[in-house]
């Protein structure tokens, strides 16, 4: 099919590069390039990467529901929209332009998880699985009718790093079967329960602070949830301390929720609400990610300090 491929990430890649493999992708349509690091060079998406060096038309508008956005895509008479993490709404407009429509690959099990963040939050709740939903768009936020569901496992070693590339792969996988039926006049259209619809609201920085009084176990999903973007912190000191990864334990120890209760070579034990957390990886602010025991020993981390 003749394809327009909308997505971001890294998360959109594999579905961009099983498109160009197996179909024709006419374009593009990625967000802004982005400053970053100190310098503020200008950063593409890396799908605009993918699609210049297939020597793929690239659109980058700053405005999805820009009118001449929606004209632009009209001139390339694509048969299908395909949608993966690609950052802005799209109004009706833009979405009803294709013969068979636009359709989404979402990174969850839907109705669960509707929204911006499926996969950090499914990380940070603890779930056991998650999924991915191929979705028709429609007006709502990922409230239009499934086409299919995979399901995927979460382990209690998965980030979101981890969980998003085998999402991806699974992603990429599902749509290329559903684009089969698509065109075969076979894919089947099921309503979703709006009564079972959970959401996955944006994370922001405001949302990444550690909070002691949890479990073991809580922290240890929080943590998981925001590697490797943005991370959880705690103050140290009064210090902003990123912490990238944990183990869980099961010892307990008296004190206040909080507590760095021992210290050993590879990083420090901190009391939770219900079990401990040993701290494996850190980052100082102003500095770069690290083994803990590294941090420690240019750093003074003392038993009875409590974190906040």
């Amino acid at each position: 099919m003749n394809v327009i491929f909308m997505g971001t990430p890294e998360f959109a890649v594999d579905t961009l590069q099983m498109l160009i493999k197996k179909h024709n992708v006419l374009a593009v349509v990625t967000q802004p390039d982005k400053p970053k690091g100190r310098g503020k060079k200008m950063i593409p998406p890396v799908v605009k990467e993918i699609a210049l060096e297939n020597n793929i038309d690239v659109l980058q508008p700053v405005s999805a529901k820009a009118p001449e956005f929606a004209e632009e895509l009209k001139k390339y008479n694509a048969d299908i929209f395909v949608v993966a993490a690609y950052g802005q709404i799209l109004p009706e407009e833009v979405l009803n332009i294709p013969k068979y429509g636009s359709i989404n690959v979402h990174g969850s099990l839907l109705p669960l998880y509707r929204g911006a963040a499926p996969m950090q939050r499914a990380v940070m709740d603890g779930c056991k699985v998650t999924g991915i939903t191929i979705m028709h768009m429609a007006k709502g936020l990922d409230c239009g009718d499934m086409i299919s569901k995979r399901e995927v496992e979460i382990t209690d070693e998965d980030t979101y790093g981890t969980l998003g590339k085998k999402l991806a792969l699974c992603g990429a996988e599902l749509l290329e079967e559903a684009l089969k039926d698509i065109e075969n006049g076979t894919a089947k259209r099921e309503k979703q329960d709006d009564s079972k619809a959970t959401y996955a609201h944006m994370i922001n920085r405001d949302m990444t602070h550690i909070n002691w009084n949890k479990t073991a176990f809580e922290i240890s999903c929080f943590v998981r949830g925001l590697n490797p973007n943005m991370g959880a912190y705690t103050l140290l000191n009064g210090e902003v301390l990123k912490i990238w990864k944990v183990r869980v334990l099961d010892k307990e120890y008296s004190g206040e929720n909080g507590c760095i209760c021992e210290t050993n070579k590879k990083g420090f034990i901190v009391k939770c609400a219900k079990g401990s957390i040993e701290v494996l990886s850190v980052q100082a602010k102003g500095g770069k990610e690290m083994d803990t025991g590294a941090y420690m020993r240019g750093h003074a981390v003392e038993t009875g300090t409590v974190l906040q």
